[in-house]
């Protein structure tokens, strides 16, 4: 069926219904948030009106898809690093960022723990390997920061390797950028209160129980570690060429919008002009027969 086949207002009611679809993804993480305040020890406070979230984080959305296009037409390489505390929202913020973009262009590398052979390795190759060609955006969910934060805290490297790594990470951030990427830091920030809420959400919640590892429940108990872990980190790996940008994350829906804004005018970019997109008619052959679908093939209809 094609849509010169359809009267005015059935074809509207297609695509309003499709465009109501496409909501059913953000207004289910919506709900997940309401559901893990509801299970918190005290509700979120300050929280942000969610019509004014919704109709604000759309726009930055269509606008993030016109950054898309711009890095893929200009062939620009864009490494944006999310760091911060666990339970932080990081990971909020970057589904909202992917939600409606190309995974072709834009992807998501959170790598585990490194392995054995990686341990051998230069810290910084297994992550040379996820890096952007021309054309894409790659988004860190966590990083090479990684060693300046829970390896210091938790005793995974050595004071060399420490020290190694803050006399190495300055400059290899300004060999990427003098290869052309485009290199953004933000680190999430959230109270001592509320991670400590958040945690308590996720603890009675059978659906987020899989985010608490050993080692977040461990960070909670080194919170004044972290802190000062973080704090030296910021000093020495805040540079020129790669600055850190600060999150301010206790509400998750604030967070968001300004790490998306944030984000957009950190890379000049303009509408690309394209040509009309027309849906062709299909080509019908009349000796063409639809061969039958055997029903042991079909999912059960159960909903």
């Amino acid at each position: 069926m094609s849509e010169r086949s359809l009267a005015p207002s059935a074809y509207e009611n297609l695509l309003r219904d499709e465009f109501l679809d496409n909501l059913d993804e953000e207004l289910e993480m919506e709900l997940d948030d309401a559901r893990l305040d509801a299970l918190a020890a005290e509700p979120a406070s300050g929280d942000t009106d969610r019509r004014s979230y919704f109709r604000e984080l759309l726009r930055l959305q269509s606008e993030l898809v016109k950054l898309q296009d711009w890095v893929v037409e200009h062939k620009l390489k864009v490494v944006v690093l999310f760091e911060g505390r666990d339970a932080a929202g990081k990971g909020g913020a970057i589904k909202r960022i992917t939600q409606r973009l190309n995974p072709r262009v834009c992807r998501v590398a959170a790598l585990p723990a490194p392995s054995d052979r990686e341990r051998t390795q230069w810290y910084f190759q297994r992550y040379i390997a996820h890096l952007p060609a021309g054309g894409e955006i790659v988004l860190f969910d966590r990083s090479w920061y990684n060693r300046a934060g829970v390896e210091r805290v938790m005793g995974f490297c050595s004071d060399d390797e420490y020290e190694e790594f803050f006399r190495s990470v300055p400059e290899f951030e300004r060999m990427l950028i003098r290869s052309g990427i485009v290199l953004i830091k933000y680190w999430f920030s959230i109270t001592d209160e509320e991670q400590n809420r958040r945690f308590l959400a996720r603890i009675h919640d059978p659906l987020k129980q899989w985010k608490l590892s050993p080692m977040d429940l461990e960070s909670r108990r080194r919170w004044e570690a972290y802190t000062k872990a973080k704090e030296l980190m910021l000093e020495r790996t805040h540079i020129a060429e790669a600055p850190w940008w600060i999150v301010e994350a206790v509400d998750k829906k604030r967070a968001r919008l300004n790490c998306i804004h944030h984000l957009l005018t950190q890379i000049p970019y303009r509408d690309i002009e394209r040509e009309p997109v027309h849906l062709p008619e299909r080509v019908h052959h009349a000796d063409y027969l639809r061969n039958p679908v055997p029903p042991e093939m079909f999912v059960p209809a159960v909903y």
